[in-house]
């Protein structure tokens, strides 16, 4: 099974979009997030690695560290 996940992170004091590919396999769930050219020129302008940006969001997300808009509900996109 995969999801498509479209969301926006925050770092310090500013907020970036991101795409990402969830799968589940043999040994547990998997991430993988892209982040658009502009996206990467910013977190570089702004001194981040945008390696380890990207390394540590798909940790969070792999951990369910995330937040939901209120509007939307966890049915809508939730298996129980």
């Amino acid at each position: 099974m995969a999801a498509k996940i479209n969301g926006v992170f925050e770092l310090d004091d500013h907020s970036f979009d991101f795409t990402a590919i969830a799968f589940g396999r043999i040994g547990g769930q998997n991430i993988g997030a892209k982040l658009s050219d502009d996206t990467k020129k910013t977190l570089s302008d702004l001194d981040y690695n945008i390696d380890e940006v990207i390394d540590e969001l798909q940790r969070n997300l792999v951990k369910g560290n995330i937040s939901i808009p209120d509007d939307v509900k966890r049915e809508s996109f939730a298996d129980d």
